[in-house]
């Protein structure tokens, strides 16, 4: 078996990360791709940061479990599948599902801190940065929080001033310049989505 290649996508909060990899997973077969996502690494609730105001703060990398992230990925790189359960954040009435990950010619590794982590990094073969004025991140997030993630607009508002904002500008953004594309995302990424597909599907063989 090939050894798979591995790419990475980044970018803020609702940059568009998510859409662009459903239209981008949509052009392969099944069984062509792996998709595993940073979201599905979060440590457990009563482990994560708080802030002053005594509010729980996913925007950090110390949210996230980066040395199982990393090693699940080598195991996918070394062609073996991943399990791991569902990761729902705050929605009680979400019932979380045991995800399998099986290697495929192509991984794509998602998350906003991919970047961000050495070890999970340097495992990367193709980096790429989704990007979008911050006014679009800002509305995608309270659509996607308020609907998928249960929570109510001032809370929305208050983690995207206190702790989304700070995060891209400390975590994020300083790591922009080390990926290999950068994909403008205010209105559509038609063009860099064929270039990107037609590029993962030479690099893996297919």
């Amino acid at each position: 078996m090939q050894k798979p290649f591995i790419v990475g996508i980044t970018g803020g909060s609702a940059s568009g990360k998510t859409l662009f990899l459903e239209r981008l997973l949509s052009t392969f077969e099944s069984g062509e791709v792996c998709l595993i996502s940073q979201d599905n690494y979060y440590k457990p609730r009563h482990l994560q940061p708080i802030d002053g105001q005594g509010v729980h703060n996913f925007d950090t990398p110390h949210s996230i479990d980066f040395e199982q992230y990393a090693a699940d990925i080598r195991m996918l790189q070394a062609g073996e599948t991943v399990y791991r359960e569902e990761y729902t954040f705050n929605n009680a009435a979400k019932t979380p599902k045991m995800l399998t990950f099986v290697s495929s010619p192509v991984v794509v590794v998602e998350g906003i801190f991919v970047l961000y982590y050495p070890e999970l990094a340097e495992l990367l073969d193709l980096k790429i940065f989704i990007d979008a004025k911050d006014h679009i991140k800002l509305k995608r997030r309270i659509i996607r929080d308020k609907v998928e993630r249960g929570y109510d607009l001032d809370d929305v508002l208050y983690r995207y001033e206190m702790h989304v904002m700070p995060t891209y500008e400390k975590y994020i953004k300083p790591f922009k310049n080390e990926a290999d594309l950068i994909v403008t995302n205010n209105h559509n990424f038609d063009k860099a989505l064929e270039v990107i597909r037609t590029y993962l599907r030479y690099k893996s063989g297919m």
